[in-house]
């Protein structure tokens, strides 16, 4: 470019004649661009993150097991926050169920892991973030034992004796070996029910202690509990009491279990009944024996009886001397 040229730009009038010069075309060609711009940045610029608790699922396609033997216990955390991007109408549609989060433990020996989890972002969205990216968990043998179902129901009352029959009276819990073997009962939820009534009962898996045990299934879900008896009966709760000991041998101590039992009989015979007399064996020793209890012709004793006892000699015949608990 020469010098004359290089002037002619230094001028401010031919610098807007340059600019007037087919200035519709090129104002024309300015708003193309910047709709151009605008039509193909808009899906970014509509678009919002939202965040997700997801759940995690499991994954294992080890081999050499057969299916269904392995299972995964302890995830910590069970779910994962889960960042997405996307149109606003897509996300407002979506829930965190609806999201796939997966940690694969394929070939994962039994025990403890540590993996990391893997989140599908749903067709229309896109992945941001997640927290955390790696989980805990056992793995662990997956294990199934059948139990007897043991009847739960609200205490009766005196002076009724309610008879139930529970169906099924087994009942599976599968779960984690570790969790299983912890198992000792099956029982049923704690019913109140009428005469001839039935009612379908959750079943609970407890430990010794008497504690529900999470992360087992039974099946059955369910168990019914129907009462079979039709109303009261006459009945009445007495106390036990033993025979007394020989002369040669003296009651330390003695625990009678249960100490008071129920009795049926008709009206007039239980209304003469104050007490049910018990026999059982005396010898020296700390040791627990049944009582055979005596009650009229025409009642019935509804409990069984044992004693546990603590028996020594006397060292004296002399009425008075030693001490202990005697029985009446």
């Amino acid at each position: 470019m020469t010098g004359g040229q290089l002037g002619r730009w230094a001028n401010p009038r031919y610098l807007w004649r340059r600019f007037l010069h087919n200035l519709p075309a090129k104002l024309l060609a300015l708003a193309v661009a910047v709709t151009l711009w605008f039509v193909a940045t808009a899906d970014r610029r509509a678009n919002v993150e939202q965040g997700y608790d997801v759940p995690v699922t499991v994954s294992d396609t080890t081999g050499g097991r057969g299916v269904g033997t392995r299972t995964v216990s302890g995830l910590s955390p069970a779910t994962v926050r889960v960042i997405l991007s996307g149109r606003p109408e897509r996300l407002r549609e979506l829930s965190g169920d609806a999201i796939d989060a997966v940690v694969d433990v394929t070939g994962v020996p039994e025990g403890s892991f540590t993996r990391p989890v893997t989140v599908q972002a749903p067709t229309g969205t896109v992945l941001r973030r997640q927290t955390p990216e790696r989980v805990q968990g056992f793995v662990d043998t997956l294990l199934t034992r059948t139990l007897p179902v043991t009847l739960s129901v609200a205490a009766p009352s005196e002076t009724s004796v309610p008879r139930y029959v529970v169906t099924p009276g087994e009942a599976s819990v599968s779960g984690p070996g570790r969790v299983v073997t912890t198992v000792r009962r099956l029982v049923s939820s704690p019913l109140s029910l009428a005469p001839g009534e039935d009612h379908e009962a959750p079943l609970i898996a407890l430990n010794d202690q008497g504690a529900p045990v999470q992360g087992v299934i039974t099946r059955p879900a369910t168990v019914t509990v129907r009462r079979l008896d039709t109303g009261e009966l006459p009945i009445k709760t007495l106390p036990v009491v033993l025979n007394r000991p020989p002369a040669t041998l003296r009651v330390v101590s003695a625990s009678v279990q249960p100490s008071s039992v129920r009795v049926v009989a008709a009206p007039e015979l239980l209304a003469n009944l104050r007490e049910v007399p018990g026999t059982v064996t005396y010898h020296e020793g700390t040791y627990t024996a049944p009582v055979t209890l005596r009650v009229p012709a025409g009642a019935q004793v509804l409990e069984r009886v044992n004693v546990r006892l603590t028996v020594e000699r006397r060292t004296s015949l002399t009425p008075g001397t030693g001490s202990g608990t005697e029985p009446r």
